[in-house]
């Protein structure tokens, strides 16, 4: 038997927990929110709050860079830190992390897709108060002209990841640990999903394609083994029947690529 969904009804008789009953096919669940208990008091409860911070990252001259603010306002002011900011009462976490990160960088939802890496609630990460992040991950293809700040931004820059997991460009709070959480996720998916299409144009050379790999795992691979693997797997990337003009060396020109759509690609 297929599990049915069930609809939480209340019976007035019940004065402890609601019954759930079996949901008639076609039936929208009821999603009217209840009235607060009575005798519940949240001022009972430590208050806490909630922000969002947010890892953008591109691949730029070859190098994987991160989006870095520098912080206006106290604590760590004049310090370097992710773009992010406090969730307001009216707004989902979504929502908040396209705001801050529009305010903070100027770049909007339009130029990059947030996806939520991961939550951090550690009592001592912020000297305010008890604060929980939820952090976003995004990808910028070729993110070539400076972000500008604004909000409690002071200045808004790409800086290199080498540099933030080298410790040669500390940062506030605990975003080097959500840094270093988005990298190694980065790292991951790049074996197994089509994630390296974000940081490219919507046509690029085999030679691009490369760079980014190369760029994220920080290695040098082998440019005929890579396109070998890359043309061999099943609709990963797509011909044109256009080529990048040659250059100055001259040698023939390029074919342009389009991302495709393999299977298990995310």
């Amino acid at each position: 038997m297929s599990p049915s969904v069930t609809q939480v009804v209340v019976n007035p008789t019940e004065t402890k927990y609601p019954r759930a009953v079996p949901l008639s096919s076609g039936e929208p669940p009821d999603t009217t929110p209840e009235p607060r208990p009575e005798g519940y008091n949240p001022s009972a409860f430590v208050p806490f709050a909630v922000t969002v911070d947010i890892v953008l990252m591109t691949v730029v001259e070859r190098s994987l860079k991160v989006l870095l603010i520098q912080r206006g306002h106290p604590p760590y002011e004049g310090a370097w830190a992710l773009p992010g900011g406090f969730v307001q009462p009216d707004e989902d976490l979504d929502s908040a992390a396209a705001r801050e990160l529009l305010e903070e960088t100027g770049i909007g939802h339009e130029r990059s897709r947030l996806l939520q890496i991961g939550s951090y609630g550690d009592p001592d990460r912020d000297p305010r108060m008890r604060v929980v992040t939820v952090a976003y991950g995004a990808i910028v293809a070729r993110l070539s002209d400076v972000p500008r700040g604004g909000g409690d931004a002071a200045h808004a820059e790409l800086m290199p990841v080498a540099d933030v997991q080298g410790d040669r460009l500390p940062l506030a709070f605990d975003h080097r640990r959500i840094v270093d959480d988005a990298v190694d996720r980065l790292r991951a998916d790049l074996e197994t999903t089509s994630i390296a299409h974000r940081f490219c144009p919507p046509e690029f050379t085999i030679r691009e394609l490369r760079e980014v790999y190369e760029a994220i795992w920080q290695t040098e691979l082998d440019s005929g083994n890579f396109q070998r693997k890359v043309t061999q797997r099943k609709g990963f990337i797509t011909p044109t029947d256009r080529r990048v003009p040659p250059g100055d060396k001259g040698g023939r020109p390029a074919m342009l690529w389009t991302a495709g759509e393999p299977e298990g690609a995310e």
